[in-house]
C-alpha cells in the first residue's frame, strides 16, 4: 500500500532543476533593473498630462524618457540597483533537484549582476565593518507555499532611497480607518522627495508585525493602479490616493499634483487588541519581474 501511495506521489511530483532556477533569477536580475513595466510608464504619461505644474510635467518627462533610454540602451533605469528581493511561489508538487533552493536563488543574483555591470549595494556586517559583499548577495527572500507544480518567482530590486523610508506601528483599534489614513499620510509627508517620487505606496494592514511589513511590500507586486479586489481596499486606496496628492510634494519632491502614482492596499485579519499598519514606499522606478517554471 505504501508503495502504491509512493507511485502516485512521484507520478504527481514535477521536477525542476536547481540551475534552471538559477539561471531565471539571474535574468529577472538584469530584466527588473532595465525594463520598466508597461503598467508604470502608462501611469507616468497619464500623471504628466493631467499634472497642473509646469515643473511636474518636466520632471515627468524626463523620467519617461529615462525608461525609454534604459530599455534602448540596455542600461539600468536608476544607479541604486537595490537589495534583490525575491518572492517565491512554491507549489507542493514542486521537487528541485540539484542545490537546494535557497543557494540556487543566491547563485542567480549573484550571477545577474556581475554579468549585468549592476551596483553591488550589500555589506556584510551592518553595523559595523560594512564591507561590500561583492555580488549583491545575500537576496532577502519570501517563500510562499500554494497548490499545484509550478514555481513563481518575482524579482524586486529595492532601492536604499525608499527603502529607508518604510514605516510600521501598531494604532490603538479604536483609531480605526482614520487612523489608519493619518499614519499613511504622514508617512509620506515626512518622507518628502527622498523616496523619489512619484510613487507607488504599499500599505499592509493587520496580521503580525513582520507579516504587516511584508503585506506592504507584497502590494506594491500588483499591476500599478490595478485596484483590489476587495471593495472596502478599494475605497480606502482611492481616498489615500487623493490625500497624498494634496500633498503638494510632487514630482521628484518639486511640487505639484503627482506625489503617487498608485496606492495598494494589502490586508490581513488582526488580533483584537492590535491594528498593524506598515507603509512601504516605491520609488518611480517600480521595477519588478516574474517567471513561472
Amino acid at each position: 500500500m505504501a508503495q502504491h501511495h509512493g507511485k502516485n506521489l512521484e507520478t504527481l511530483m514535477r521536477t525542476i532543476s536547481s540551475s534552471r532556477i538559477t539561471k531565471t533569477v539571474a535574468r529577472l536580475c538584469r530584466e527588473a533593473n532595465v525594463f520598466l513595466g508597461d503598467d508604470v510608464t502608462s501611469l507616468l504619461r497619464q500623471a504628466r498630462d493631467r499634472e497642473v505644474s509646469e515643473t511636474g510635467r518636466e520632471v515627468l518627462g524626463h523620467i519617461i524618457e529615462n525608461a525609454a533610454i534604459a530599455a534602448e540602451t540596455r542600461l539600468p533605469l536608476c544607479q541604486d540597483c537595490g537589495t534583490a528581493v525575491v518572492f517565491v511561489d512554491i507549489g507542493q508538487h514542486v521537487h528541485i533537484e540539484g542545490d537546494d533552493i535557497e543557494s540556487a536563488i543566491q547563485a542567480g543574483v549573484a550571477l545577474g549582476y556581475r554579468n549585468g555591470c549592476l551596483r553591488m549595494s550589500m555589506v556584510r556586517r551592518p553595523f559595523s565593518a560594512r564591507d561590500n559583499t561583492g555580488d549583491n548577495t545575500p537576496a532577502v527572500i519570501h517563500y510562499r507555499p500554494v497548490p499545484g507544480d509550478r514555481l513563481k518567482i518575482i524579482l524586486a530590486p529595492k532601492g536604499g532611497g525608499s527603502e529607508n523610508m518604510a514605516r510600521f506601528t501598531v494604532l490603538k483599534p479604536a483609531q480605526g480607518r482614520s487612523g489608519v489614513i493619518d499614519f499613511v499620510v504622514q508617512a509620506v509627508s515626512e518622507a518628502g522627495a527622498n523616496p523619489c517620487p512619484p510613487l507607488i505606496v504599499g500599505v499592509g494592514i493587520g496580521a503580525t508585525a513582520e507579516r504587516c511589513m511584508e503585506l506592504a511590500k507584497r502590494a506594491a507586486l500588483r499591476p500599478a493602479g490595478e485596484p483590489s479586489t476587495d471593495p472596502e481596499n478599494a475605497e480606502l486606496e482611492q481616498e489615500l490616493l487623493e490625500r497624498i496628492n494634496g500633498l503638494g510634494i510632487g514630482p521628484q519632491g518639486l511640487g505639484g499634483r503627482t506625489t503617487a502614482l498608485a496606492v495598494h492596499v494589502e490586508t490581513h485579519a488582526a488580533h483584537i487588541a492590535s491594528l498593524p499598519v506598515a507603509v512601504n514606499l516605491q520609488c518611480h522606478s517600480a521595477r519588478h519581474k516574474e517567471a513561472v517554471l
